[in-house]
């Protein structure tokens, strides 16, 4: 292979710059790197840099298809003109149509997911044929509002036997959680951050906690001069005995969510970059502190990972009373432009509680700001807000996630609960772990086996393998030479590959974060090569400066 120089990629005073920026945007300048290394040399660009996954599910997306051809089915039998407009389902009868649809479309793709989705629907929760099949047909031809606004009513139960299989691992809490439909994972933290705000639960300059490392925006957002938070940052910086990552939590670090100032927490689980679930310690630590020490302690968890690890349970099951889950089905069903996620929030819940207890000044000011929609507006559950705030309030009445939207949403829903033996996950969670084995067994670091490992990204400490592989005074001579920023702007530059820099994730300075989602199992061969290169690259040089 072609020797590289082995000056600094860029300059110091360049690299320290671009460290202020977010890695999610540092990517577009690497990226144009990678572009000019393709045309000097013949290298293919490779972008394990955004978490997109490169594969889709893709049964639940035939049973929309095929339902789609039933609904413009039952829109041309209310009536049909020759200029290509048609009327809008209609319900009486609709269910013994669908049913002669299904008969006569028996091999036709996604068929038998839509009869076993209806049987289901029929046997668990005796759902009336005609008004379940009626609310498929218009949310998969999307001709009205969302009706109720915060999620349609059969989309809500098919979700919350799917949060209580993935998330809670068949294990639910009691009582039920009441979903919010939302565009995306990402709309779903803005409305968080917005209604805890408005609704006094968080104001500006309060104190939370966040635990480290964490997708950027978790780290951006409590920066804005809007709310300007206190944060804590919560690192996962434990070590073993032989000096590698576990990426888990010190039970100290933990421990300063006793502080009663500390009025939220926020949460990755499984982490991101790192892709570890939180241990069972960890989490029974916090249950411990919750009951006795923070019992208003508000926690919010991102779970999108959570199906890529066996067994998965979120806090939400632990702590259904305190936390609020965000949901997002993108990765797992490679779903990223449906924009289809949920937020989760128990019926019994601390957010309606604290809200109760405001000040007479503070519910005046609620009861105002709510009021066009209730007569009484201090009885609206916070996660009614939320769907009024993520409109303005003015705009609640066209309100909600469209229906085309929610009925993918229940068909990739409805696709794991029948799914009995796990087949989609397991082979999911095989195609992600060979693609981290091929990345690690060509470095030639070590990768130790741990059950907590998502896997779908992987965070590289390259200090931690300077050290073992030269030293002390290499990882010296590494700190004094040279920016951290250098290795992905080295790999962008010389090998053509994208990768995000950790420390942008409030991770380890030196670490570098890879998307295992987005390229096939040979590119990470490529990947884990060019990492071993830099290294030794790097190594080389320090050894000359010392002869």
């Amino acid at each position: 292979m072609e020797k590289k120089d082995n000056s600094p990629a860029i300059s110091k005073s360049y690299a320290r710059k671009m460290e202020t920026i977010s890695p999610f945007e540092l990517k577009n300048k690497l990226i144009d790197m990678a572009d000019e290394s393709i045309k000097k040399i013949a290298h293919t660009m490779l972008n394990a840099g955004r978490g997109n996954p490169n594969w889709i599910a893709t049964e639940p997306r035939e049973a929309f298809f095929l339902l789609g051809q039933f609904g413009l089915c039952e829109c041309r039998r209310a009536f049909s003109l020759d200029e290509g407009i048609a009327g809008i389902p209609q319900k009486a009868g609709i269910a013994a149509r669908f049913e002669a649809f299904l008969k006569d479309n028996e091999k036709a793709a996604g068929a038998n997911l839509l009869k076993e989705g209806y049987n289901y629907m029929l046997m668990e929760h005796a759902a009336d044929p005609d008004t379940l099949v009626h609310e498929w047909a218009e949310s998969v031809i999307g001709d009205q509002y969302p009706v109720p606004d915060r999620i349609l009513h059969f989309t809500e139960l098919i979700i919350q036997d799917y949060l209580a299989q993935e998330m809670c691992d068949r294990r639910p809490p009691k009582g039920t959680f009441d979903l919010f439909a939302t565009e995306g994972g990402t709309a779903a933290m803005c409305y968080l951050f917005d209604s805890l705000q408005e609704n006094f639960l968080l104001n500006q300059g309060d104190a939370i906690a966040l635990m480290v490392p964490v997708f950027t925006p978790y780290i951006e957002i409590p920066q804005l001069r809007r709310y300007q938070f206190d944060v804590t940052e919560i690192s996962a910086d434990q070590m073993t005995a032989d000096g590698l990552h576990t990426w888990q939590y010190k039970d100290e670090d933990i421990d300063k969510l006793k502080d009663t100032r500390i009025k939220a927490l926020f949460i990755t689980n499984p982490s991101n970059p790192p892709s570890y679930a939180l241990s069972a310690e960890t989490a029974a630590r916090i249950v411990n502190i919750v009951k006795n020490d923070n019992p208003n302690l508000m926690i919010i968890t991102d779970d999108v990972y959570g199906t890529f690890i066996p067994h998965f349970r979120s806090l939400m099951a632990e702590l259904p009373h305190n936390t609020l889950c965000v949901y997002s089905f993108s990765k797992y069903f490679g779903a990223t432009g449906w924009r289809d996620a949920v937020i989760a929030l128990h019926e019994d819940n601390i957010y309606d509680k604290m809200i109760a207890r405001l000040s007479a000044e503070q519910k005046a000011i609620l009861n105002k700001r709510y009021s066009s929609l209730s007569l009484q507006p201090e009885k609206m559950k916070f996660i009614d807000r939320m769907v009024a705030d993520s409109r303005q309030i003015a705009l609640n009445h066209t309100a909600g996630l469209s229906l085309p939207q929610q009925m993918q949403m229940s068909l990739f829903a409805m696709f794991s609960l029948l799914d009995k033996e796990d087949r989609y996950k397991a082979r999911m969670q095989e195609i992600i772990h060979r693609r981290l084995h091929a990345l690690w067994d060509n470095t030639g670091f070590t990768l130790v086996e741990d059950p907590l490992r998502a896997g779908y990204y992987s965070e590289i400490d390259m200090l931690v393998w300077a050290k073992k592989f030269y030293g002390d005074d290499f990882v010296a001579y590494l700190q004094k030479s040279y920016n951290p920023l250098d290795v992905v702007f080295r790999l962008a530059n010389e090998t053509s590959l994208v990768l995000l820099n950790g420390g942008g994730f409030a991770g380890p300075k030196w670490s570098v974060r890879v998307s295992l989602a987005n390229l096939n199992e040979n590119d990470y061969v490529k990947i884990g090569q060019s990492i071993k290169r830099v290294l030794e690259e790097y190594a080389e040089t320090w050894k000359a400066s010392v002869s």
